[in-house]
């Protein structure tokens, strides 16, 4: 398996530091508003990886953050005239909402800055002792001068990055580069007690403290936006390093940016969409389908054409497994034609294909298009006369592929089972040999209410799942 590691710009076979066990990190939301469509890509795009490890039978544990503490937050919170904790419980209850409908499986642990200030205070400790940090007045800065490896995330220079620059009203750095561990208390603003006073942490420190906490002094894969190469991971890198003389992430993967309409997303532009904006409009599986079907390195175009391209794409693989359903149900087991083993030595050639797609840097793109081979070579040669195991081999291949992709959940999740629906269905025949169509379209409205919709075609009734 090769993953693109922004560390060295290239592509390197992975293999865990600990046999089998992965080791993963991806820094989440800061909790002050609902999440944005750019961060669902971050989002769906680690879902997806921690779900492709998994397939290959790795053991993953997996820890995405909370920022529950910053500038935006203590600003919102004061407009809003509540506690900065209670913004923060309101907006991680908001993102569940919207990760859980975007089937962005809940990550192994969820810490939250501010249930670890003990620990934060801590590693600043050992920074200030290391001589990697200094205090000024009861803010404690990180000495970026002294961490002669500074830069090799973003692949700059100090120079380079001192000549862009500048120290802002009320910090008292030394060097413009300099970033901040611990802040010291501003009137309003929630604060804990320190050796430097009262305040509270910088944005990059908790992110090292929790990585460090829950996964060990060096982790497998770090993960997150473009936007945070630098400052944010290139800080981690040098806080967590200083501390521990150990790497701190062996690979870092980051998400190509996501543009709307191919403009920047931006609130002055009027382009700015969060994801329950969008979930109004579009089922959510669509918006995963959509977010997958490019290689998550490279950018990404959001448009509303684009949008209902991947909602018709994403039709035709949920029709081709209704009609497998309905197959499935009337199908025979029959001996199997040397054709018919042709089919399956295919159909095995297609798995293999998405395999190799998502090994190869996690190509979602390539392995979406193995799902569609599947479906065409199944629409040209599978019927109602085939052999069942043609049937359930292809369903069972597409539903355990999709699944990686986070797809199809729908057709895993059954309320009823299709014996229960069948027996329905011949309730609701039942009654309308005896002219009881009350009850008949009772049944046929029960059924919709389960998400089960009947089609009544001349060879018979069908039915699918919603």
């Amino acid at each position: 398996m090769l993953i693109y590691n922004t560390l060295t710009r290239k592509k390197e076979e992975f293999a865990p530091l600990e046999d089998n066990h992965v080791k993963m990190y991806t820094c989440g939301p800061t909790v002050y508003d609902f999440f944005h469509i750019g961060n669902a890509r971050v989002f769906i795009t680690f879902d997806m990886v921690r779900n492709y490890l998994k397939f290959r039978g790795y053991d993953v544990t997996f820890v995405q953050n909370f920022t529950d503490i910053d500038d935006k937050m203590i600003k919102r919170a004061n407009d809003e005239g509540i506690t900065v904790k209670e913004l923060g419980e309101r907006f991680i209850g908001e993102y569940f909402h919207d990760a859980d409908a975007l089937g962005i499986t809940r990550a192994d642990v969820h810490p939250r800055a501010t249930e670890h200030i003990d620990e934060i205070i801590d590693l600043i400790k050992i920074l200030v002792k290391k001589g990697y940090a200094y205090e000024v007045n009861g803010d404690v800065y990180y000495k970026t001068s002294k961490f002669k490896d500074y830069g090799k995330l973003s692949h700059q220079n100090i120079d380079e990055l001192k000549s862009g620059a500048r120290i802002e009203p009320g910090e008292q750095k030394k060097d413009p580069i300099d970033f901040a561990l611990w802040k010291a208390q501003k009137p309003g603003e929630p604060a804990w007690d320190s050796p430097w006073g009262k305040g509270r942490p910088g944005w990059h420190i908790e992110c090292s403290v929790m990585a460090m906490k829950y996964l060990g002094e060096t982790i497998d894969i770090h993960g997150g936006g473009p936007d945070l190469i630098f400052p944010h991971h290139e800080n981690e890198i040098a806080q967590s390093e200083a501390a521990t003389g150990k790497p701190f992430a062996r690979f870092f993967m980051h998400v190509g940016y996501l543009n709307i309409n191919n403009q920047k997303m931006s609130k002055s532009l009027g382009n700015f969409f969060t994801v329950r904006d969008i979930l109004k409009i579009y089922d959510p599986e669509v918006l995963r389908f959509f977010m997958l079907s490019s290689h998550y390195r490279n950018p990404i175009n959001f448009s509303q054409d684009l949008m209902e391209q991947a909602k018709n794409s994403l039709e035709r693989l949920h029709n081709a497994i209704y009609s497998m359903e309905h197959l499935e149900r009337v199908a025979q087991d029959k001996d199997l034609t040397e054709d018919d083993e042709k089919y399956l030595d295919k159909l095995e050639i297609n798995k293999n294909e998405f395999i190799k797609a998502m090994d190869d840097d996690f190509n979602t793109a390539d392995a979406i298009a193995s799902l569609f081979n599947i479906v065409r070579e199944y629409n040209m040669f599978v019927g109602e006369n085939s052999p069942k195991k043609l049937i359930v081999d292809t369903k069972e291949a597409l539903l355990t592929l999709g699944s990686v992709l986070g797809l199809f959940g729908k057709f895993m999740e059954k309320t009823l089972l299709d014996e229960e629906i069948e027996q329905k269905i011949i309730e609701r025949e039942q009654a309308r040999k005896e002219k009881n169509y009350a009850l008949a379209d009772k049944i046929r409205d029960d059924l919709k209410a389960q998400g089960i919709i009947l089609e009544d075609t001349p060879a018979g009734v069908r039915w699918k799942r919603l």
